[in-house]
């Protein structure tokens, strides 16, 4: 490591001002500060000490997300085999070479096998979307002449999180710049954006690609005759009625179809505690959404209908199924395009799971609302912030006008 940093040490006088490599120095910093602790010390007094950086905050959002990530490797490796033993075959891809080559089993309870063949599937997804959105981070950087911050550690996480494992690589590549571009840097880059950029790339994937976000490809395997690859949304929302083939059980663990990061409650559950106890997210927003997920579900149930069995899931399926639990963990309490105040995060909360629940039962064509919910509601953010601000003043003045 010493030898490493002497190289850095001798290479950073090019980068800096009046070298040789000036306007590249962005690149060379974002390098430098992240394998080494910045140089830089505060030399006068400081207003605020907080031991929470920018930096701390989300690589410990990353770390909330590790049994997420565990669990995305392992389920699509076990939904592909699953598939495989149900009758089905491996898609024809290098992923399926890769895994013969391996010799690994392609039983479902292998632990080690299913764990290996997901990765083949997420590790690529997860480089692409590095790749693609760093290299748009250090170039606007570069233009605008200023040092590459630490946003893209989260984003560039929760997109292969919310990828099926089949999504084509030239999509995710233009949906990750999209995402980064128009979800983030136009605004003024990290802290500047009102939309989630994570968010961003996947809907503009869903209204762009939908065949490929969707339907039987959210199972890396041909199905077998009579059987489906579809999400258990997709499937209820089209006339199933009953969510056949998964237990509860499975559900809460995650071992269902799905986006590959957003199956499991537990692994979500894991990172709210980690969330939580850090105070890293709102404890408002989450309660803000659960209350408005029940309350709309619980009020379709009692209304029924006779076309659309959507309308009679009962109401607690909604927070086990679909990306309910890790959009309420990872996306709805992103502190830069969430509500600021307390009042307002649990507004903003509860209209999250309202229309959550009303994009699926209403609106057939979209049985997973949970994404296109929180998107909307970055949008009403500020404005409920402005409100809840404004009420505050009007009753503080009413509290010292006679005073």
């Amino acid at each position: 490591m010493i030898f490493l940093l002497k190289i850095l040490e001798k290479s950073g006088k090019k980068f800096e001002k009046g070298g040789p490599l000036e306007k590249l120095y962005p690149a060379f910093e974002a390098g430098d500060t992240f394998l080494f602790t910045p140089g830089e010390v505060t030399r006068a007094d400081s207003h605020v000490r907080a031991g929470l950086a920018l930096k701390r905050m989300l690589i410990t959002v990353v770390y909330a997300m590790i049994p997420a990530i565990l669990m995305a490797m392992y389920n699509t490796g076990y939904q592909i085999h699953r598939t495989v033993q149900n009758g089905g075959a491996l898609l024809e891809n290098w992923q399926s070479a890769v895994y013969q080559w391996l010799s690994l089993p392609l039983a479902a309870d292998s632990l080690l096998g299913c764990f290996v063949h997901g990765a083949l599937y997420f590790v690529p997804i997860m480089i692409v979307t590095y790749t693609v959105g760093g290299l748009l981070e250090v170039g606007f950087c570069i233009i605008r002449r200023h040092e590459v911050n630490e946003g893209l550690l989260v984003t560039g996480m929760l997109i292969p999180l919310t990828m099926p494992a089949t999504v084509p690589y030239w999509q995710l590549a233009l949906g990750v710049a999209f995402g980064v571009v128009v979800g983030k840097e136009i605004f003024g880059g990290t802290g500047m954006n009102f939309l989630n950029p994570a968010l961003t790339a996947r809907v503009f994937l869903f209204f762009a690609y939908p065949a490929q976000l969707t339907g039987p490809v959210w199972v890396a395997a041909k199905p077998a005759e009579g059987t489906s690859g579809a999400t258990w949304l997709s499937s209820y929302a089209e006339g199933a009625g009953h969510l056949s083939g998964f237990s509860t059980w499975d559900a809460i663990i995650g071992t269902i179809p799905g986006s590959m990061g957003e199956t499991s409650v537990i692994a979500a559950a894991i990172g709210a505690l980690v969330l939580l106890i850090t105070r890293i997210a709102s404890w408002q927003t989450m309660l803000g959404v659960t209350v408005g997920t029940a309350a709309m579900a619980f009020g379709l149930n009692l209304i029924g209908s006779e076309s659309n069995p959507m309308v009679t899931l009962p109401w607690y399926w909604h927070f086990i199924i679909g990306s309910w639990a890790f959009g309420t963990v990872f996306m709805a309490t992103d502190p830069v395009s969430s509500a600021f105040t307390a009042q307002g995060k649990l507004i903003y909360g509860f209209f999250i799971g309202v229309l959550c629940v009303l994009i699926r039962c209403v609106n057939p064509a979209f049985p997973e609302g949970m994404m296109l919910a929180i998107l909307f509601m970055n949008m009403f953010a500020p404005l409920i912030d402005h409100y809840v601000i404004e009420a505050n003043k009007r009753r503080r003045a009413m509290r010292y006008a006679g005073v």
